[in-house]
């Protein structure tokens, strides 16, 4: 089966004979979550080529590493290409061969899992597959957009109204409810957790938004880490423009309170926040490594740089959320256009 969708600013396909691991791929790209749910909604224009291809090989046998030098522990290259073995923990090996000349980038996968890889499945089988989703499109996606000059961060974004909205914060402190409260008519999701920065556009890295529901409807989802559950997003954009960065914080008090922060307040956030994203705990030696056998792309790329920019650029505020949630995105949006000064330091509270 072959599936296409629009990942980080780029075109992705993804091809295998195995329905298993095409409906991996279909969940990877935010498609159906259960049984009965319909298929993507933002499948991409088959007409256009693929900047980076994935295909899943029957396979199992390891990779030839004929005129391949390590690089690594359980990395080998020649300066075109990388095999990758037990990619990010995954049980995948990878062949990953860039081409620049085409701007294209192929990445070969062979299931070669041991029995650690197998316990894992059984034991914990949505971060399994997570692992999956990262060694095979997230992270190659990421890597080869990198290479074009954009960075990872650990962001949520939406269009809400004229604002393209950027959403800062540690894992767990609110975005993916933030995001599911968009009324329809008040705006459109991007991307519940990553997405690739080009220094003027927002790119959204597809997935299932994670929420939590209660336990009867649990069962009727695919469960996920930290007892979230899977569910397709009704609609979906590719990308914006940012207009608005928000900065998340836990609060106690029963209603959001807003304040203007500086760029450097908002920029170290943002870098904060991907470095300690669990998502991409693995990228960082995923992209080196590719860095180092290809000699393509930064060996790490300029996040720092990127994200000051990114926060000097445009408005930023601080938002303190109530202790229990319900304040939807369009009205934090509409705090945050009034929110008074440059940077003011007293805080303003809804209902004041």
């Amino acid at each position: 089966m072959t599936l296409r969708a629009e990942s980080c600013g780029l075109a992705v396909g993804f091809d295998s004979s195995s329905r298993a691991w095409s409906e991996v791929a279909d969940r990877a790209f935010g498609g159906a979550s259960g049984p009965g749910d319909p298929a993507p909604v933002w499948a991409q224009d088959p007409a256009r080529t693929a900047d980076v291809a994935v295909r899943v090989e029957d396979s199992h046998d390891a990779f030839d590493l004929a005129g391949l030098a390590p690089l690594t522990r359980g990395a080998f290259g020649d300066g075109r290409r990388v095999v990758l073995t037990d990619a990010c923990g995954s049980g995948l090996d990878l062949l990953v061969e860039p081409s620049p000349g085409t701007g294209r980038l192929t990445v070969t996968a062979r299931p070669r899992p041991r029995p650690s890889h197998r316990a894992l499945r059984l034991a914990a089988p949505g971060r399994t597959e997570l692992l999956w989703r990262a060694a095979l499109l997230q992270y190659p996606a990421l890597w080869w957009a990198g290479v074009r000059g954009c960075v990872p961060l650990h962001v949520s974004a939406a269009q809400v109204g004229d604002h393209g909205v950027v959403l800062a914060g540690p894992g767990g402190v609110g975005k993916s409810t933030l995001l599911a409260s968009l009324a329809p008519g008040e705006g459109t999701p991007v991307s519940d957790n990553l997405c690739a920065y080009d220094g003027d556009r927002l790119h959204g890295l597809p997935e299932p938004r994670r929420v939590s529901e209660p336990g009867g409807a649990r069962l009727r989802a695919r469960t996920m880490p930290h007892g979230r559950v899977e569910r397709r997003w009704d609609s979906r954009q590719s990308g914006i423009r940012p207009t608005l960065v928000v900065v998340l914080r836990r609060g106690s008090g029963e209603r959001p309170v807003v304040r203007r922060v500086s760029p450097e307040v908002a920029a170290r956030d943002l870098v904060a926040g991907t470095y300690a994203a669990g998502e991409l705990r693995r990228y960082w030696a995923f992209s080196a490594t590719l860095a180092l056998g290809t000699g393509l792309g930064p060996a790490h790329p300029a996040i720092d740089a990127q994200a000051e920019r990114l926060a000097r650029s445009h408005r930023c505020v601080e938002v303190e959320l109530p202790a229990r949630p319900g304040t939807p995105l369009a009205e934090i949006v509409d705090l945050a256009e009034r929110a008074p000064g440059r940077h003011a330091p007293r805080m303003t509270e809804v209902g004041a």
